[in-house]
């Protein structure tokens, strides 16, 4: 079966991972674990309380899996998203959009196109994950009809559906999740399916997603669909209690938004400060051992640092405390400088500074994922692409500067609020101006005056987290090279003990060998995962492994297919809205032992 679906607005996380994705109270043994794939959205907001700056943090990792390549037999979908694709007002309220996919991203709304192609059951779980945050369209293509075998094992039909198109009742039952999505399936009459005229007839796809087992002709038409059109695909395999998906992006795919963690994210520029913070910071320090108790307590962090920073410089001939002793020294400095005679006997913002000196009293360097973003050597179809001309910008400034641009954010300490904002502002301005002057290079380049001043913005403040997906230069070892390494790593997690955890690669292995058939006797598998690794030959895990998957004979569980659903809709919910760092690219799932593994293949 065959489902096709689009967007009218990009899929995005939900702010909590305790959301569900789905209400039907009835699909409740997939609410529990599609959930868990869905990532927080940071956020960061300042309260002063008079007192202290304070701020509600719901910031989080995102859920990293990695890329695998399965598809399934009679099964796929099509997404579409454009004029008369999902009508206006179609789309889910604004709150709903602005909770799944934050501010920014609800603004902007990303046109996609999307082909699933996949097995009813592996599939449909995906799709429903999505549904409820504003799909505009999606269709079921599936030439099969409704047999009591597929009532027996599927969530989604009753006694009703017997003997209709199998895709036509999926489709009803799923709209039932969101009224406003439109649905529709393929083909109406009962003829093969034909994915080489679904491509045809269709508008030109931006993501696909397909199932194992699948006829080898059949994924070898969709890859050449992917490489035609250089589209991403996300690729599927559930057997039993085993499972993995792989996700194969189009060459480089550059991630600006990457949402790292708000602590990560703190670049306060003790070493390189400019002359509004050292203004700044020597009138709130100016006689500082005259200050009274309350007024001592409440210097800002940033403050106390950047006072006995220059007190530091003065005693070491003008030089910062970089290596890693004169940090101790210097923070011992910081830490005889508090008040213990008060009657909280110490001072809490002394107590930050002391905390923050190993990590904030550091010199400004440019991360190597940055630079690896600096010396690609991108197509010169590209040139004009926005995040090229933004890059190039930065490194402009970068090479001018030596330093990036500065982010603006400002860690919570503790700080009158009125100090507290007045220090906040000091590094937003900053930041305003690095910004503007990237900005300002931005349009003297071709195509520059197109690119919006937000995008800019973006673009500065996560420049030291923007990461490349794919990247052509980096080197992919081969399959039989990685099996070797993991399992030579397996021998010595055998002997550190029961607690370290063996790799997947041996379930990788025997569900690839089940890519293009239903069933296989053990004996098979293992001649197949033998002949594509010969380090696996005579690996007693690989051949557990390959016992397993013939034992399941082709079936596979709701509760795994469902958690297989999540994370593809997650990876989804990654590629579509470039956000998030996606899996590169094979993730192995054991349901068995509850766990996953990332591995490269």
């Amino acid at each position: 079966m065959h489902l096709s679906l689009s967007l009218p607005t990009p899929p995005e996380p939900p702010q909590s991972a305790s959301q569900t994705s789905f209400r039907k109270p009835h699909l409740g043994a997939l609410t529990g674990v599609c959930t868990t794939a869905r990532p927080p959205l940071p956020r960061t907001t300042f309260k002063g309380n008079g007192t202290r700056g304070d701020r509600a943090d719901a910031s989080g990792p995102a859920w990293t899996v990695g890329e695998g390549e399965e598809v399934r037999p009679p099964a796929a979908a099509v997404g579409r998203h454009g004029p008369g694709s999902a009508g206006v007002g179609k789309h889910p309220p604004r709150q709903q959009r602005l909770r799944h996919r934050g501010r920014r991203d609800a603004q902007e709304p990303h046109p996609s196109r999307f082909v699933l192609v996949f097995h009813f059951i592996r599939g449909v779980p995906a799709l429903l994950t999505r549904l409820p945050s504003g799909i505009g369209r999606f269709t079921i293509a599936d030439e099969a009809t409704v047999t009591d075998a597929d009532l027996g094992v599927n969530f989604f039909l009753d006694e009703s559906s017997r003997g209709r198109p199998r895709a036509q009742s999926c489709t009803e039952f799923l709209q039932e999740l969101n009224p406003d999505v439109e649905g529709d399936w393929f083909p109406r009459e009962k003829v093969p399916l034909d994915l080489g005229q679904l491509f045809g007839a269709s508008p030109e796809f931006t993501l696909i997603i397909y199932t194992y087992p699948l006829p080898e002709e059949q994924v070898r038409l969709i890859q050449q669909y992917s490489a035609q059109h250089k589209i991403p695909t996300i690729s599927v395999h559930n057997v039993g209690f085993y499972a993995y998906f792989s996700v194969s992006l189009p060459g480089v795919f550059p991630i600006v938004d990457t949402h790292p963690d708000e602590t990560a994210t703190t670049d306060l520029r003790l070493l390189s400060p400019w002359p509004e913070l050292s203004d700044f910071a020597q009138q709130m320090t100016q006689d500082i051992d005259q200050l009274d108790n309350h007024k001592h307590g409440h210097l800002p962090m940033v403050a106390i640092l950047l006072h006995y920073l220059d007190i530091w410089r003065q005693d070491h001939e003008g030089r910062y405390p970089t290596a890693y002793s004169d940090k101790l020294a210097f923070r011992n400095q910081v830490s005889d400088a508090m008040r213990r005679d008060n009657p909280e006997g110490g001072e809490e913002n002394f107590e930050e500074a002391v905390a923050a000196v190993m990590k904030h009293v550091v010199q400004p360097s440019l991360p190597g994922s940055l630079r690896e973003v600096f010396d690609y050597k991108h197509e010169e179809n590209n040139i004009r692409s926005s995040f090229w001309v933004i890059a190039e910008a930065v490194r402009q400034f970068y090479n001018k500067n030596n330093r990036l641009p500065v982010p603006g954010g400002l860690p919570d300490m503790k700080a009158q609020s009125e100090v507290y904002i007045q220090l906040q502002n000091i590094y937003k301005d900053k930041a305003r101006r690095d910004a503007g002057e990237v900005l300002a290079a931005v349009r003297s380049m071709p195509g520059g005056n197109d690119i919006d001043a937000a995008e800019v913005e973006l673009f500065c403040t996560n420049a030291r987290f923007i990461k490349l997906v794919n990247s052509a230069h980096q080197s992919r070892a081969s399959l039989n090279e990685t099996v070797e390494r993991e399992l030579g790593n397996d021998e010595i997690a055998a002997a550190a003990g029961p607690e370290m955890p063996l790799s997947l690669i041996p379930v990788y292995l025997a569900l690839s060998a089940t890519s293009h058939t239903p069933t296989a006797t053990p004996q098979e598998i293992l001649a197949s995962a033998c002949s594509r690794a010969p380090a696996a030959v005579g690996n007693e895990r690989v051949e557990q492994a390959a016992q397993e998957v013939a034992r399941a004979a082709g079936g596979e569980l709701h509760n795994i297919a469902a958690v297989m659903g999540g994370m593809v809709a997650q990876e989804v919910i990654k590629i579509v809205t470039q956000q998030y760092v996606p899996v590169d690219n094979t993730c192995i799932f054991d349901g068995i032992e509850s766990r996953c593994q990332v591995l490269r293949l």
